[in-house]
Formats: C-alpha cells, structure tokens, sequence
C-alpha cells in the first residue's frame, strides 16, 4: 500500500505533463494556422499571368470608366420605381412592375448562388490557405447558412418591432376618434337613429376601440379579391364608406406596408455588403484585362439589384427623404468601394491570405443574405400571392421573367 503511495505522486505529475504539452502542440498549431491565414505576404503562382496584364495607367482610366457607369445604373435602377410610381404603367401594383421585379429577383438569386456563394468557397478553399482547417470544412456553405438564419431572425425581430410600433399609433389614434364621435358627433347620431350606422358603431352613437377595430376590418375585407384585383377592377364603395380611405391603412395595408418595411432595409443590407466587396475588388486590381468584362457585368447587375430595392422601397411608403436616402446609399456603395480600393492599391495585396480569407467570409454572408431574401421576401411573398395565383398571364410572364433573370445573371459569370 505505502508503495503504490509512492508512486502516486509520480504517474499524476507525468500525467499532467504529457497533457500539457499535448495543449501546448495543440496551441503553437493554431497560433500557427491563424498566423499563416491573416499573412500578407503574396502567394500562389498568379503573379506571372497578371503582370502580362499590368497596366496601372490604363486601369484607372478603366476605374473612373466603372465608377461613372456602376453610378449611373444604379440610380437609374433604384430611381426607376420610386419615379415611376406616379406613372400607371410603372406603378407597384402594375402588371409591367410585377414581372419586373420577378426577373430582379432571378438577377439577386443568380448573384447569390452564381457569383458569391462560388466566389467565397473558391477564396476559402485557396492552395495559399492552410489546409486544416479552410479546406477540412465547408466554411463558405457554413457560413451563408448562418447569415440565412441570422437575417430570418433579424427579419422576424425586425417584424414584430414595426407592428408594435404600428398598433400604438392605431391605439392612439383610436383613442382622438373615440373622443371626438362621443364629444361632437354623439349628438346627431341620436337625433338620426333610424339612419345607417358606421360597421362597428354602438348604440350611443360613438364608437368603441373594438368597434373601430371592427370597423377597419369591415372595411378591409370589402376590397375586391381574386380575378377583380388581379384585373385591377376596383369598384366604388357604397356611401357608407365613401369617407372611409381617410380613416387610414386597413389591417392588411398596415401587415402589408410592414413587411415591405422590413424587406426593403434587410434587402439593402445585404445589398450592400457585397457591394463594398465587388467595389474593393475591382478597385484593388491593376490588371485592364480583369476590369474590363467587370464593367459591364456589375452595371446589368446593378441596374436590377436596384430595381429590386427601389421597388421594395416604393411598397414600404416611406417618406421622399428616406427613399431618397436609401436610394442615395445603395447607389454610391460600389463607387465609394471601387474609390477605396483604388486609393488602397499601392499597398494592399489582394492575392494574401488574408484578403482571401476576408473576401471569403464577406462573399458568404452576403450570398447568405442574397439568397434568403430573393427566395423569401421577394420570389415567395409575390407568386405564392393570390394575385398570381388568378392571373395565368401574369404567371407565365413572371415565371419567364424570373427564369431570365436567373439565366442571364448566371451567364456573367463566364466573364466576371
């Protein structure tokens, strides 16, 4: 017994020393792992190839050629549906609007999966980043899955603040319209009994929250649904409610211009993500035979990247400041990213390691974003509407839209 006491001391302290170093080994390997991913130092055999194609002359006349073009799209696609809404043709519950957003979406879908889901698992998954772990894990699948989810939380969450936020100013208001039909209007409500009474009304004349409540629901439901609304016939309301479009939004205007709320700035923030990527990138280069086939690609997907937002943006009814506003922010991103990139030329270094592994991540979680929002908020919210459901034309025109979108994006891909 007093043996094995002995030797007790011993086996432990060998123990403890052997699991040390093993911690020690695993530590020095991922301090050198992260060390060799965020290296600056230029790798890979590329260098030859793009010095054939160096010319920083030429490549900045190209880059002032691309940010004056990318502006000039961009706000041409964004301002389109925020102008044109006055115009019955280009109006956000036109047909024409409708397949048109159908085949932005197919060009937004196109640029997640196409462009920047590929782009990221080809940064990640570089011969110049250590194997263990960048090529051990599927960190560009990874990673647009978890901004997928991240923005269906952010959307849910972004939700449910704006319909509390609405019910409040619909609470309020509730409570000045009860005061004024019991202060002013109660008197002739009684000496008018046998007349019509207002969906909702009580007996006294005035009306109670639930009534109103009650009242806007009435009056939401006597919109035209199926085939009437999809051929755009709306028919006049009888006099009782020939007053009633100044009472404000019906519930499901309010649930609707909502969404369209929360769809437009999620949709610009994953917008703007990858452009701040896609304008580095193309600013950073020096190469002419690089930019030139970049020029036109970003300018197309642009164009309807901010068609897609504008019209999202034309749906929410936001005020003229903060469309413009919004509008303005998506337009300048790519140039100010191209701007930046050419002013961080001289001593950036895109093909390091830790360019790739920054590219990588940003392409994921905006092919992330992308993806979730061109699916959900945009392709699904509209034909799975019933609009589209009582509307063959409308249908097959979206569902080609869409296709051609997604076609026509996906072909840019062998030049850019």
């Amino acid at each position: 017994m007093s043996f094995i006491e002995e030797l007790a001391p011993g086996f432990w302290l060998r123990e403890l020393g052997r699991m040390t170093g093993y911690t020690r080994s695993i530590s020095d390997s991922l301090v050198q792992k992260v060390s060799e991913s965020i290296s600056t130092a230029t790798c890979g055999g590329d260098g030859d190839e793009m010095d054939t194609c160096r010319d920083e002359k030429a490549a900045l006349s190209l880059k002032l050629l691309a940010i004056a073009a990318i502006l000039f799209f961009g706000v041409c696609g964004v301002a389109l549906p925020l102008v044109g809404k006055k115009r019955r043709i280009l109006r956000t519950d036109s047909n024409l609007f409708f397949a048109a957003k159908a085949f932005a979406a197919g060009v937004i879908l196109a640029t997640g999966f196409v462009h920047m889901l590929s782009d990221a698992t080809e940064a990640l998954t570089d011969e110049c980043l250590p194997t263990n772990p960048w090529s051990k894990f599927p960190f560009a699948g990874f990673l647009a899955m978890m901004a997928a989810l991240v923005t269906l939380v952010v959307d849910f969450v972004a939700t449910q603040y704006y319909e509390r936020k609405q019910e409040k100013q619909i609470l309020a208001t509730s409570a000045d319209s009860v005061n004024l039909v019991s202060g002013s209007l109660v008197v002739a409500a009684e000496t008018s009994e046998n007349s019509r009474k207002v969906f909702g009304e009580e007996d006294g004349g005035g009306m109670h929250i639930v009534g109103m409540h009650a009242h806007a629901a009435h009056h939401s439901h006597s919109h035209p649904h199926g085939q009437e609304a999809c051929d755009g016939h709306i028919k006049e309301h009888t006099n009782s409610h020939s007053h009633s479009h100044s009472h404000g939004f019906g519930a499901g205007d309010v649930e609707s211009s909502i969404r369209h709320v929360v769809v437009s700035q999620v949709l610009e923030l994953g917008i703007v993500s990858h452009s701040i990527i896609i304008g580095l990138s193309l600013g950073v280069s020096q190469s002419p035979c690089t930019i030139k086939p970049l020029i036109g690609a970003l300018a197309f997907h642009q164009f309807f990247e901010g068609f897609a937002l504008g019209g999202c943006i034309s749906q929410a009814q936001f005020s003229t400041f903060h469309s413009t506003m919004m509008a303005c922010f998506f337009a300048i991103t790519t140039p100010v990213g191209i701007a930046a990139g050419t002013g961080l030329a001289s001593f950036y270094n895109p093909n390091s390691p830790r360019a790739l592994v920054v590219e990588g991540i940003f392409d994921s979680v905006s092919a992330g974003i992308l993806i979730y929002m061109a699916l959900v908020d945009l392709i699904a919210a509209d034909f799975l509407s019933k609009r589209m459901s009582c509307n063959v034309r409308l249908q097959v025109a979206s569902y080609f839209a869409l296709f051609l979108g997604a076609g026509l994006m996906s072909c840019l891909a062998l030049w850019a």
